[in-house]
């Protein structure tokens, strides 16, 4: 019995996988740097710990730069593998992400930080 291919192959794999792996790496860092420079946690486990609301750099245009980067190396290497399942599960990262790791830091936020990142929030997106 055949089994159906779970395969995308596309032109051009290979770059577009280092592309979106470099970019994402770079992301991710940029995000840790601005943490670095505003000397802040960067343990996504303590975002009660956060000692300042980080909105300048990267964080303009994002406010989870950090797993932005991951999703885009997840995607680079969805990309490289030219399968189905390894999109599927960058897919299921952003989904769990949201849910399970961002919520609870956006609510630990907006109880230390108020109106602070309540004005940020609305001016920011969450992902892109």
């Amino acid at each position: 019995m055949a089994v159906p291919s779970i395969t995308l192959p596309f032109a051009h794999r290979e770059l577009a996988a280092t592309v979106l792996a470099v970019f994402g790496g770079g992301m991710s860092l940029a995000g840790v740097a601005s943490f670095r420079r505003a000397k802040t946690t960067v343990d996504p486990t303590r975002p009660d710990a956060a000692s300042a609301l980080v909105s300048s750099g990267v964080y303009r245009v994002t406010r989870n730069p950090m797993y932005l980067g991951f999703t885009l190396m997840l995607l680079g290497w969805a990309a490289f593998l030219s399968n189905v399942l390894s999109l599927i599960i960058a897919i299921a990262f952003v989904f769990y992400m949201n849910r399970f790791q961002i919520e609870p830091e956006e609510r630990a936020l907006s109880a230390r930080f108020g109106k602070a990142f309540a004005a940020y929030r609305a001016s920011v997106r969450r992902w892109v």
